[in-house]
């Protein structure tokens, strides 16, 4: 099965300027954890519920801070004609829960651990996929 069949298309981006607290009550609003970022219709990155937390809150910046300040400067993606599987290995492997996807430069949809998940046709491949992905991180001390 290739990403286009699971992908969500429907997606929301704001720009790099939009503030942390704009972006955060669109999370809200859309009841999702990312959103893509995008100028001049290229994607730019992707800012999580957790970048907002530890770039963002902890590090004390302003809520009218623009996200291009907490902005992570390294994203993966993939393309719509890729097989759900290597889209799963590269979450796997990057350890991302949310996967933009790319066409001409364009974000033309987003895959999630959940599209993932239920694409598997054998439960036992389902959970393996989630438990990659999901592996937990050692805390920095």
């Amino acid at each position: 099965m290739k990403v286009k069949d699971i992908m969500t298309t429907e997606i929301e981006t704001c720009g790099p300027e939009t503030t942390v607290q704009q972006v955060a009550s669109k999370m809200m609003e859309l009841d999702v954890g990312s959103i893509p970022v995008t100028e001049d219709g290229n994607l730019r990155g992707i800012i999580t519920d957790r970048d907002l937390v530890i770039r963002g809150i902890a590090s004390q910046f302003s809520l009218e801070t623009p996200i291009n300040r907490i902005l992570s400067s390294s994203y993966v993606t993939g393309t719509p004609d890729m097989d759900v599987e290597e889209a799963a290995n590269i979450m796997a492997q990057e350890q991302v829960r949310r996967l933009p996807i790319i066409e001409d430069n364009k974000v033309v949809g987003i895959v999630t651990l959940g599209d993932v998940a239920v694409d598997e046709e054998d439960p036992e491949d389902s959970e393996e996929a989630l438990e990659e992905i999901s592996k937990p991180a050692e805390p920095d001390k």
